[in-house]
């Protein structure tokens, strides 16, 4: 049976709360505010069968086993949105079976829409869950966590892009689990930096923006209202307000970016401090999204490490399956998170 569907404005809208809602298809959520399914509208006349054969090296794990469903029965007991779920990410299996997950916080609909980003696009008009701080810091209990990582859609909705909030959730799980580590992967707040400081106040052992591609091809890669610069500048303001908080960042391979470009974005990264560099492949979420140009190998992925290390990185993660926050908890190891040991690298 097809899904009811309402007009807004003279415009289509699914209503729909089992989530059978077709990507780049506009609906109704359950606050009452419209959003785009997978953040892209439909172009109408995009081909599925145009989404390019993945090679070998880019099989993930699968979604299953015991320790998947635990993570899973407490994302759904405790309210919670996941990146690993929103962003259909390749690794949920392998990260869900270790008992580790990144939690999404401020709901799963975000103002932007990111050309290469499968989290659903709208306006949440202000919306927040205000019991969000203590469910999270009761997960975080229950899974026995020593490390996680809290990522959030962008608000611009919000007066302060949610900076209140998620510097909140951070102060409950710290006064629940005092032993564990935080690591914030938020927003670029619009380059408020006052907003930065809230959240960088607030007590995270890594705080974390995003660059994710290239100066050059920023848009139209990322939402018009995101910037290169603007992310620099969130990056560099975290060290210095708090220089014993690691800075993170991670960069897409595979979008049309050059080796040049790739290492000068290294070098404007350590520029302003960052510590922890993570490089991963781009894969198109959906026919409407942006698509790859090319597969790097699991060999270049390497050398790319190496490249990162000889900069001055305090570690550089890189692997084709690799996401900002893979792995996070290993970060420190110092040997790529456990993806192999690279000849070469001092």
């Amino acid at each position: 049976m097809p899904s009811p569907v309402n007009t807004l404005k003279g415009i289509p809208v699914v209503v729909d709360g089992t989530g059978a809602v077709r990507s780049g298809q506009k609906y109704l959520t359950p606050q009452g505010f419209t959003a785009i399914k997978d953040g892209i509208k439909s172009s109408g006349d995009a081909d599925p069968r145009s989404l390019p054969r993945k090679p070998r090296w880019l099989t993930a794990r699968l979604a299953a086993g015991e320790g998947y469903d635990f993570v899973r029965r407490t994302v759904r007991e405790h309210h919670l949105a996941t990146v690993c779920e929103e962003a259909k990410c390749p690794n949920i299996g392998e990260c869900w079976n270790a008992g580790t997950a990144t939690i999404m916080l401020m709901g799963a609909v975000c103002t932007r829409a990111c050309r290469f980003c499968a989290v659903d696009t709208g306006n949440p008009r202000g919306w927040l869950d205000a019991e969000e701080p203590r469910h999270v810091a009761e997960s975080v209990a229950l899974m026995q966590l020593k490390y996680v990582v809290l990522t959030s859609v962008n608000r611009d909705d919000l007066p302060d892009g949610g900076a209140a909030h998620y510097a909140a959730c951070i102060r409950a799980i710290k006064q629940r689990n005092a032993s564990t580590a935080v690591e914030a992967l938020t927003p670029d707040f619009q380059g408020v930096l006052a907003d930065v400081d809230t959240v960088v106040d607030s007590g995270p052992e890594v705080f974390a923006q995003n660059v994710e591609t290239v100066r050059r091809l920023t848009h139209p890669v990322r939402d018009p209202r995101a910037g290169y610069e603007q992310t620099l500048s969130v990056l560099a303001h975290a060290k210095q307000r708090r220089p014993e908080v690691l800075t993170k960042t991670s960069l897409m391979l595979g979008i049309g970016e050059s080796d040049e470009e790739i290492v000068h974005c290294m070098h404007e990264l350590r520029e302003v401090g960052v510590d922890i560099l993570t490089l991963g492949q781009y894969l198109r979420p959906t026919v409407n999204h942006l698509s790859v140009q090319r597969f790097v190998t699991p060999e270049q992925f390497q050398q790319y490490r190496a490249w990162g290390l000889a900069r001055g990185f305090r570690e550089c993660v890189a692997g084709p399956l690799v996401r900002s926050s893979y792995r996070a908890e290993q970060a420190l190891a110092g040997n790529n998170v456990g993806l192999g040991a690279v000849a070469g690298v001092p």
